[in-house]
């Protein structure tokens, strides 16, 4: 215990400094005896200097230079001594907690000053200074507990993670419970690369982790490691291209998997195959079906005038059409022509510059001395085809030419001078969303602006500045807003995964603002609440402060919401199966009903008639156009599209566009038909919007190519005159992102102004 702490290290340094002519370790003989002095005074324990200690130090005081001590045998201290002694230099952490555990208690301190008697005896008895500060035992033989040979350190640490021993001397406890210090780490770089040039197991060796000691490989071990590395199997005699045995096989065995006798059904004839085999052979009877019969292997040709019929409209015509034939070739086409048919050199440059028209002859005449000696006609096949074509195509009657002059077939429309006001360029920017705008509204005076994002957010803006005047979080993505037409009236509607959320902005005419309020605190509810497919929920004082008044809840998710043209009811579509797609709610009552016993397909969009109690309901491949108060279905428009996106009825109510998906634009005039009176296809993407301008004969559609193309639709009153459509511009300004360009436009409610929203998360004025 005295021992810890102070190692022969300290005293004479590393073994590969010493120097022959001088004492243990390099250092002189006086200064040995200083350094151990001064070892024993540090120590502080009751030390006997051994008599064999002595007479070692005295040679080294009286005679000047020794031999050198580099074999160990003039220090009289074992390999393994000298190991566990070094191992003790870094052990001053366990040396304190041995110091501090002494002063806790009188026992420990009996029990330390036992060991060192104890080891203080052995000091004497033995001739060697033996510095081991382990358990005092006697050793019968010098060689019993020689750690250097021993091979087979067994540490009994368990599973405890080498990382706890990082802090102390020893790594972990050997079978008698005995500490296994670590061995001592002191060599520098260049001892490490002499022992890697002298000894040739260098290669193969390595450090155990729970001994600390290095361990050399053997022949096997490394062939293992290099099996392992290269991707191999660790057993030698494995063989992992051995042909594998399928048990279960095409192959019939004598014994098979299963022996169970076939089930009794398998015995009784089917009556379904008897059914069959009734009906094959009443159909080969009545010769329904005929047998197979050999196949003829001469072609056939299609006569195109083999079959005439005299009595069909071409054959009344007899103005037969002979087919062409050939011209009989001539002098100039023979391969040994007459030498006047030969062009000179100056005639062949002259044929070479005319222009295949301007040429006589298509071809030069030229002399084969025999037939064999013509080469093949390069354009045979071409001109072969080419009579093909005239043979087939050839006009079966004479057509009396027409002439028409091409500007009498262009209708004759209005120049775009004359057809303003409309809106001509980009004049404001509403810059503020950080996803893509879906929907957007105008309020009834068009001063405000409300937009709904992908960004949970519903913002309003100031018309003619630009600027936003309220952010309000709605927490989810805004797939519609509708501003509450009504004039007194300060609600907008908007539609949020699978709620209707009914806002006051808090902006404009305040008398407006406290009416509505007013007229919803006016509600009272009724004893007993009807059921109804929709619950109404007010909200609370923290959402109120918000600009939140009313929640209409539904079960399934909301795609749309429009006002009626009074401002009391409002109809929503629902992203459902059935008949509960669409709902109309009543503001004043608090009431929503479902108007449809059943489903006509995926419904896209509704709208209200301005002017007479009709709703539109737009499904993917039809409109249709209910009475609502005799619930009955009054028109179904067919729009000829593949998928209807958007709906727009005129504020005069007898003309409606809707945008499909495959880029039509489809305009139906109510009074005249049921299919479309015109399809217009300006746009190159699909058409996400269209809009009816409340005031000014205009209409606008927008579309994933990014555009806003605005046209003249005038209706008039004379029921004798159709409407006049004339597209009048086409805006740009939208950036295409994620391939959708423009989601939806909107009119200002008085002026020749468009608004339009994209996928950029920017909403764009045009005037």
């Amino acid at each position: 215990m005295v021992a810890e702490g102070i190692g022969p290290s300290s005293v004479c340094g590393p073994r590969a400094h010493r120097k022959p002519g001088c004492g243990l370790g390099g250092q002189p003989a006086t200064q040995l005896c200083i350094c151990v002095a001064q070892w024993a005074r540090l120590a502080g324990g009751p030390w006997v200097w051994p008599s064999s200690a002595l007479c070692f130090l005295q040679p080294s005081l009286l005679c000047s230079p020794t031999p050198s001590l580099e074999d160990g045998s003039g220090s009289g201290l074992s390999d393994s001594e000298e190991s566990v002694f070094s191992g003790l230099e870094d052990s001053g952490s366990d040396s304190s907690e041995e110091s501090s555990e002494s002063e806790d208690g009188a026992s420990s301190g009996e029990s330390h000053g036992g060991l060192e008697k104890t080891s203080g005896q052995q000091v004497q008895a033995t001739g060697t200074p033996s510095l081991r500060t382990e358990a005092p035992t006697v050793r019968g033989d010098e060689y019993a507990e020689d750690s250097s040979d021993e091979e087979d350190v067994r540490n009994t640490v368990g599973n405890v993670p080498l990382e706890w021993y990082a802090d102390f001397p020893h790594v972990g406890y050997d079978l008698d419970g005995k500490r296994i210090y670590k061995p001592v780490r002191t060599r520098d770089e260049l001892d490490q690369f002499l022992d890697k040039m002298e000894d040739p197991d260098y290669w193969r060796t390595v450090q155990d982790r729970m001994t600390g000691h290095d361990v050399r490989l053997t022949d096997e071990q490394v062939a293992l490691v290099r099996r392992l590395q290269r991707g191999q199997f660790g057993d030698v005699s494995f063989d992992p291209y051995e042909p594998s045995v399928d048990f279960f096989s095409g192959e019939i065995m004598i014994h098979p998997v299963t022996n169970r006798p076939a089930d009794k059904r398998s015995f009784i004839p089917s009556l379904v195959e008897k059914e069959k085999v009734s009906r094959m052979v009443h159909a080969i009877k009545m010769g329904w079906i005929q047998p197979r019969r050999p196949r003829d292997p001469t072609p056939h040709f299609y006569d195109l005038w083999a079959q005439e019929n005299p009595n069909a409209v071409l054959g009344r015509h007899k103005m037969h059409v002979p087919a062409p034939k050939l011209a009989l070739p001539g002098h100039a086409e023979s391969y040994n022509p007459p030498p006047e048919y030969l062009l000179s050199e100056e005639e062949r440059l002259a044929w070479e510059q005319q222009e295949p028209d301007e040429r006589k002859v298509g071809f030069l005449p030229r002399r084969f001395p025999s037939l064999r000696a013509v080469p093949a006609y390069g354009r045979f096949v071409h001109e072969r085809f080419e009579r093909c074509l005239d043979l087939y195509l050839c006009p079966r009657q004479r057509k009396m030419r027409v002439n028409v002059d091409p500007e009498d077939l262009i209708p004759k429309l209005p120049r775009p001078r004359d057809l303003q006001p409309f809106p001509t360029c980009q004049a404001l920017v509403y810059r503020g969303h950080s996803d893509l705008v879906r929907c957007l509204s105008v309020s009834p005076g068009g001063q405000w602006l409300a937009s709904g994002s992908d960004d949970g957010s519903v913002r309003l803006w100031e018309v003619a500045t630009a600027r936003c005047m309220r952010t309000m979080p709605v927490g989810g993505v805004v797939k519609s807003v509708a501003w509450n037409p009504h004039p007194t009236i300060c609600l907008v509607a908007v539609a949020v995964e699978d709620t209707v959320l009914l806002l006051n902005p808090g902006l404009g005419d305040q008398l407006a603002m406290g009416n509505t309020d007013q007229l919803l605190a006016a509600f009272t509810a009724p004893e007993e609440p009807a059921l109804q497919p929709a619950r109404w929920l007010e909200a609370s004082q923290e959402e109120r402060q918000g600009g939140l008044r009313l929640r209409i809840c539904h079960g399934k998710p909301v795609t749309q919401v429009t006002w009626h043209g009074r401002g009391d009811y409002m109809a929503v579509v629902l992203a459902a199966q059935g008949h509960t797609q669409v709902l109309i709610h009543q503001l004043s009552r608090r009431r929503s009903q479902s108007p449809f016993r059943r489903s006509h397909g995926q419904v896209q969009r509704v709208a209200f008639h301005p002017v007479r109690p009709f709703l539109l309901v737009a499904s993917q491949r039809s409109i249709r156009l209910y009475h609502l108060l005799r619930q009955e279905l009054t028109k179904k428009l067919m729009p000829n599209c593949k998928w209807v996106s958007s709906l727009a009825v005129h504020p005069a109510g007898d003309n409606l566009i809707c945008g499909s998906y495959d880029s039509k634009l489809v305009w139906f005039d109510l009074d005249l038909s049921t299919k479309p009176y015109r399809v217009l296809r300006h746009h190159k993407k699909a058409l996400r919007a269209v809009a009816f301008h409340p005031r000014y004969p205009l209409f606008a559609s927008g579309s994933d190519d990014g555009s806003v193309i605005v046209c003249h639709g005038m209706v008039y009153n004379d029921l004798l005159q159709n409407p006049l459509l004339v597209p009048v511009k086409v805006l740009r300004g939208h950036t295409l992102t994620h391939d959708l360009g423009v989601l939806d436009v909107a009119f200002h409610p008085t002026q020749p102004w468009v608004f339009s929203s994209g996928a950029d998360g920017t909403v764009r004025l045009f005037t």
